[in-house]
């Protein structure tokens, strides 16, 4: 089963508060046009854009206590960092609480926090359309746009790179995941720039 565009948006105006409602909205309309741009399906792209910060805003010892409960940790930073399991809890919440089953929607709201090694083109379009939505004020933002409507694995790396310093420039904890798939980009990536 699959929710209609206005179904989703009853939902996620229901469940997320008006910052995160009005972000998810731009997220959606980022990646219907990235979709459209990369020969994607752009009406999937524009739900799973609606949908991705499911469970973003729930409180952290509630996402870990789903995320033990159906064994969806993975790492043991996941339990020290336990925001960054609002994606897979997101993920498992859909399927369960809205009998959404389709897996490259599902598969899409999992990875867009971290990533994963072989992203589909939808997630990295969901990736990539959360760091870029015109919401976001960062260091590099506009050359993080050019990329990823340029080439998406270029995207993917330098939106990595960016998450990987903020990190680092924050004294946050750094998820494992998220190195290796930067890796894996870096190897796949001939990367020319912008």
């Amino acid at each position: 089963m699959m929710l209609s565009e206005q179904e989703a948006l009853v939902v996620i105006s229901t469940r997320l508060s008006s910052r995160r409602y009005n972000h998810s909205l731009q997220v959606a309309q980022v990646a219907r046009e990235m979709a459209g741009h990369y020969g994607a399906d752009p009406d999937k792209a524009y739900i799973t854009g609606l949908l991705h910060d499911y469970a973003k805003g729930m409180p952290a010892p509630e996402l870990l206590k789903i995320a033990v409960a159906h064994n969806l940790l993975e790492d043991e930073v996941d339990s020290l960092v336990p925001d960054l399991l609002h994606a897979p809890v997101g993920a498992f919440l859909l399927r369960s609480e809205l009998a959404i089953d389709d897996e490259e929607v599902l598969q899409a709201v999992k990875r867009h926090t971290l990533g994963a090694l072989r992203m589909s083109d939808l997630d990295k379009i969901i990736y990539l359309a959360d760091m870029i939505e015109p919401g976001r004020d960062f260091p590099g933002l506009e050359r993080l746009k050019c990329l990823a409507w340029r080439d998406l694995d270029e995207g993917m790396l330098f939106g990595l790179e960016s998450t990987i310093k903020y990190c680092l420039d924050e004294h946050r904890i750094l998820h494992p995941l998220t190195v290796r798939v930067r890796n894996y980009f870096l190897q796949e990536v001939k990367f020319i720039g912008c």
